[in-house]
């Protein structure tokens, strides 16, 4: 406990015990010990013996005198690193390191040595051994002093950063789980300042601090995670751990991150969560501002831009520049199916015949009477006798007409996604390539998209109209089979697919959604049955509830759809728990009873699946005993009481 007090020159414990044993008066032994080694002021002489008289123990007034002293000395140190010029105060603080750290070792005197350790920038490499050497010297330390034990000692550094990870990932997984469903209140919806106020972003960026190194060997950390386990919530943490240094303006770092602008443009577009034409014009020159020979910083930006987060905006970005091309001057570009002319997505609002049976050149058949819904464009080859009256949107290219070839905005989006949807096999295989366009996502998908957007306005359009105008129109409950194709084989595609469906749920379209579900069953990778997809389509289902009382809407969702992954996918399981625990009140008890049982735990399940589960029980009890309340409220039979009879008063 005393160590260190001998070679500084000062008499400890040991020294009284060995005076005590050699003496012969004790008493006259202890009074010069405390003479020699007490507070040497003339002034305490007459004070002491007054705190004896009010049983004050000399112990307390030296603890306290020690206290204080020890304060302002922390102080002084303080004071010292940040006056005069570098060198002189670091001389100072060197030197004072030199005679103090003897005493590292006594807890009274250890923060002490611990402060001039923490304000040298570089401390003695023989003392940080000796700290590295010793648990109890290595968690009192500050993270100044271990910064610079990590930088020398990466699998020391692994081992402080493993446990942040571990618990970064697992808050991911549990907001993506959260039982709450809400369109308002979803993985997405905190803002990037706020989710960079999080424990794990917060501690790494303290951890990291100015030093460069040591924020590179994190980025190695979550890069190696990433490649190891595909998960891209280390995506996430990425770009939160630069714009969390940028916020502290950490410039040491900030300017030598090539992705450093780069993601902060990225940032403010997931803030608005919209990526709009001034900020698409700038990340489009951060990426064609990568020059000959620094290729790599592909890998760092296809990082980035995987982020769920960032695919979250641009994949919404690309859903609402589409609509907004629907709406202007854009039509879907026409393909050829079985011999027929048609836009690759079917017809509006009628039945396709092929081109030679159709007068005009092809078309639809049908009865949508007021084309102007879908802007100039539209009209014009409406009346361009192109097509008939009330025709789909097929056909020959119109002049004047924006196609999604000809959006700069939406091809850039397209760039990005793959850029982001990539980066995994970009940073496994070190080829540092933008992945190739593919022709038949912009030429024929996008426009399947599009002609989607206007078999909704027309239908919708349609069931305005009054009586007489309306023709016999039903909504369209197939899909084109390349439609279907391109959501198993194209990873882009099936990203903005599932996005629309998100779109089109959100928007309370039950036919829109009911027409696509069948194309959900079977996409690339799964994507379909993925988290963060299943997430969001739970929330936003949740504003479709009076529909969960219809068979056939519950029959296509379950049935159709998430059943056929539940056995397989313990994930689909949860979420499908999920979404009863909010609605269960809302479903046909006979359909209730079906999904509990194919619901039902098994000797593999997770402890997730069995929690969630239990819950769905307790909310039916309690449904069953709410509706139990009232019935019997009603069967017990009113106290028949005579009322006595009350004189009225004299006065009235």
């Amino acid at each position: 406990m005393f160590a260190g007090l001998q070679d500084l020159g000062v008499a400890n414990g040991e020294d009284l015990k060995e005076t005590l044993t050699n003496c012969t008066e004790p008493l006259k032994a202890i009074e010069q010990f405390q003479t020699e080694n007490g507070v040497l002021l003339p002034s305490l002489q007459s004070a002491l013996p007054f705190l004896d008289l009010h049983g004050t123990p000399r112990l307390e007034f030296h603890q306290s005198v020690f206290d204080e002293l020890r304060d302002k000395l922390l102080e002084r140190v303080s004071a010292i690193a940040s006056e005069g010029k570098a060198e002189e105060r670091y001389k100072k603080l060197e030197d004072l390191l030199e005679k103090s750290f003897s005493l590292v070792k006594m807890p009274s005197l250890q923060p002490v040595v611990m402060c001039v350790m923490k304000h040298l920038p570089k401390v003695p490499e023989k003392k940080l051994k000796l700290v590295m050497a010793d648990k109890e010297l290595y968690r009192a330390c500050a993270v100044e002093v271990k910064r610079q034990i990590w930088q020398d000692n990466q699998a020391l550094f692994g081992d402080e950063v493993s446990p942040l990870l571990k618990q970064y990932i697992l808050e991911k997984e549990s907001a993506l789980f959260s039982t709450e469903l809400s369109v308002l209140h979803n993985f997405f919806s905190p803002s990037p300042k706020t989710r960079r106020q999080g424990e794990v972003v917060q501690k790494l960026t303290q951890m990291v601090g100015k030093n460069v190194k040591l924020y590179d060997m994190v980025l190695q950390f979550l890069r190696t995670l990433f490649l190891r386990t595909r998960n891209v919530h280390y995506c996430t943490l990425r770009a939160e751990l630069l714009m969390s240094l940028h916020e502290l303006d950490v410039g040491d770092i900030c300017s030598v991150d090539p992705c450093h602008k780069f993601t902060w443009c990225l940032d403010a577009c997931i803030r608005e969560r919209f990526v709009d034409s001034k900020r698409a014009r700038e990340l489009q020159g951060f990426l064609d501002g990568v020059k000959k020979g620094q290729e790599q910083v592909l890998g760092d930006l296809s990082m980035i831009l995987c982020d769920p987060f960032a695919i979250n905006t641009l994949s919404l970005s690309t859903v609402r520049h589409l609509q907004e091309l629907v709406g202007q001057e854009t039509l879907p570009r026409v393909g050829v199916v079985d011999g027929r002319m048609l836009p690759p997505g079917g017809c509006v609002a009628g039945r396709w015949r092929p081109r030679e049976s159709v007068p005009g050149g092809g078309g639809c058949v049908g009865a949508v009477s007021k084309a102007d819904v879908f802007g100039r464009g539209t009209r014009a080859l409406l009346g361009s006798g192109r097509f008939q009256r009330g025709g789909s949107l097929g056909g020959a290219r119109a002049e004047g007409l924006v196609f999604p070839q000809d959006s700069p905005d939406l091809l850039l989006l397209l760039r990005l996604l793959a850029l982001g949807q990539g980066a995994w096999d970009m940073i496994d295989s070190q080829v540092f390539k933008e992945p190739k366009m593919e022709v038949e996502l912009i030429t024929r998908f996008l426009p399947m998209l599009m002609a989607f957007v206007v078999d909704d306005h027309t239908f919708n359009v349609d069931q305005k109209l009054p009586a007489e105008e309306k023709a016999a129109v039903t909504y369209p409950n197939t899909l084109p089979e390349s439609f279907t194709k391109f959501l198993q084989e194209h990873r882009m595609a099936c990203e903005v697919g599932l996005y629309y469906v998100l779109h089109v749920t959100k928007q309370r379209n039950k036919n829109a959604l009911l027409r696509l579900l069948p194309g959900l069953v079977e996409t690339f990778g799964d994507l379909a049955f993925g988290d963060i997809f299943l997430h969001l389509l739970m929330g936003n289902l949740a504003l479709l509830a009076d529909e969960f009382a219809l068979e056939d809407f519950c029959r296509s969702l379950f049935d159709g759809f998430l059943l056929t992954a539940s056995p397989r996918k313990e994930n689909v399981q949860r979420h499908m728990l999920r979404l009863l625990i909010h609605l269960h009140h809302r479903v046909a008890p006979s359909r209730l009873d079906a999904l509990r049982k194919a619901l039902e735990p098994t000797g593999q399940s997770g402890e997730a699946v069995k929690e969630l589960y239990s819950q769905l029980g307790e909310r039916l009890e309690q449904l069953e005993q709410r509706k139990a309340s009232p019935a019997q409220a009603a069967e017990t039979p009113a106290l028949d009481l005579p009322l006595p009879a009350v004189s009225a008063p004299a006065g009235l």
